[in-house]
């Protein structure tokens, strides 16, 4: 009772705000980036739950468990694209645009717009839909099984599009500061309980030696191949995070754009490498339990997703435990919010301003709301075509990253970049995932080059980013340099 008590006493916290913040929407600017006057202690809690989501509390914990503290791998690779961003996080910001897709228009031409819209609508429906996956799990454990997980999915939908349909950005940016805070306080009291649980340090190691002992080394069991194909699906998503740029020009100015990345880079190390630590020690807690492995001895890859989920409802005291619960809410809630509203955005601006409504006197504010509804229902919809939040985290994160990052990192880096090869790069980048999926679907393959099709999803990135730097660079020399008005806006010094 106390985990439903203080569940629900949170999320209608959050309910509060985010009504009263409706209250202030009144012009597009305010619905799509805040009114760009978001100071840097809120910006950089609503980077860091834009990054903090299902896709880590589900999948990055399920992998955990699966190779222990070698998923920090994966971790890391976001690592590093938050570094690289505190490069551009400035310029991006002087540029004042709503939306990633302004920048590739302004940059490359309307077709890459097109293109780079298209493909973060569909990988950002995949990523709102594990949301709600991730929800449907996180409401059935928390009733003890009375609501099914398919039911629970159903109503994370709806509280989501709801919460994202009242208020936008605003909304957003208005409680994940208490999201971010909650989300650090949790870790920080569950890690030490869960070890005392099993025992203590040593234990959690002596258990894990005799079972696995490669789950304490970031090496051991992987070669250069596993880690890179790990690495690259959250770097790439990273550069080209859509929602991460839209936020940015939410910021008061380009100052407080640059400071948000370095206090987003301390908020997402901490509570990452925190929430690897609970997920290995949770595999010592549970190494003899039949329901997170197969009768082959494999992990059961959809029950150790919940690892961190059943550390707080099995193992913590009820209020420790309650606070694990309450930063769920926070994980779920502000991503699934923060994906269906760059996702209506681009719906909004990118398709319907640009293609139907042109020059028309429409209220955009609610054609933007009616985007947000349709767009949640085809997310939950997705979800039914993939087995674990993991699996959608890596096609996802590939598909975008690898379509869009290398432009982006060349409108910043490279003056030559030309706009056909930004277009031939983002074809490629987001053909390669797709392909590979419905491949795998249909059960045909082929190699290319040595590389057998369908690629296992952890590798999948490769391939995908490879042929898209190939086709940028190739087609770029190929092709009349750019006009010095198209790559002046982005060399600007910070």
């Amino acid at each position: 009772m106390t985990f439903l008590i203080v569940t629900l006493s949170y999320l209608a916290i959050l309910v509060g705000i985010i009504i009263f913040k409706s209250r202030t929407v009144k012009t597009e600017e305010d619905f799509v980036v805040a009114g760009r006057g978001v100071p840097v202690y809120l910006l950089v809690g609503t980077l860091v739950c834009t990054w903090i989501g299902s896709g880590s509390l589900f999948g990055t914990a399920g992998l955990t468990f699966r190779t222990g503290f070698s998923e920090l791998w994966f971790s890391a690779g976001a690592w590093i694209g938050i570094i690289l961003v505190y490069f551009i996080a400035a310029r991006v910001r002087k540029i004042a645009k709503y939306t990633l897709t302004d920048l590739l228009e302004t940059r490359y031409n309307n077709a890459a717009r097109l293109l780079g819209t298209i493909t973060i609508i569909v990988a950002y429906l995949v990523i709102a839909g594990y949301q709600f996956k991730g929800g449907g799990r996180f409401i059935s454990i928390l009733t003890e099984g009375a609501i099914s997980p398919e039911t629970g999915m159903l109503i994370s939908c709806i509280l989501i599009v709801t919460f994202t349909a009242l208020a936008g950005m605003v909304s957003i940016v208005s409680i994940d500061i208490f999201n971010g805070v909650i989300m650090i306080v949790a870790m920080v009291v569950a890690l030490p309980l869960a070890i005392g649980v099993h025992g203590g340090w040593d234990e959690v190691v002596g258990t894990i030696n005799a079972k696995s002992p490669e789950y304490l080394s970031l090496f051991e069991g992987h070669d250069a191949t596993w880690i890179l194909g790990i690495i690259l699906p959250t770097f790439l998503l990273l550069m080209s995070e859509s929602s991460m740029y839209q936020k940015f020009s939410s910021a008061k100015d380009a100052i407080s754009a640059r400071k948000a990345v370095i206090g987003m880079l301390i908020g997402v190390v901490v509570i990452e490498v925190l929430m690897c630590t609970l997920a290995v020690v949770g595999y010592a807690i549970y190494s003899e339990d039949a329901r997170f492995f197969l009768a082959d001895g494999s992990v059961n890859r959809g029950m150790a997703e919940e690892i961190i989920l059943r550390i707080g409802f099995e193992q913590l005291p009820p209020l420790a435990g309650s606070m694990l619960f309450a930063a769920g809410v926070a994980i779920i809630l502000s991503t699934g919010n923060t994906f269906l509203m760059v996702t209506s955005t681009n719906v909004s601006r990118d398709l319907l301003a640009k293609y139907i409504y042109k020059n028309k006197d429409v209220n955009t504010i609610k054609i933007q709301r009616v985007s947000v509804v349709i767009l949640g229902l085809l997310a939950y919809l997705l979800v039914s075509q993939f087995e674990t939040i993991l699996e959608m985290a890596f096609i996802s994160y590939t598909m975008i990253g690898a379509s869009l990052a290398p432009v982006l990192l060349a409108s910043f880096f490279w003056k030559r970049v030309t706009a056909q090869g930004g277009v031939a790069s983002i074809i490629c980048g987001m053909s390669v995932p797709v392909i590979n999926k419905l491949m795998e679907s249909a059960g045909m393959s082929f190699d290319i080059f040595g590389i057998s099709f369908p690629v296992d999803t952890d590798y999948i990135a490769i391939p995908s980013l490879a042929l898209s730097l190939a086709a940028l660079i190739i087609v770029s020399l190929l092709t009349p340099a750019s006009p010095e008005s198209k790559w002046k806006p982005f060399f600007q010094q910070d």
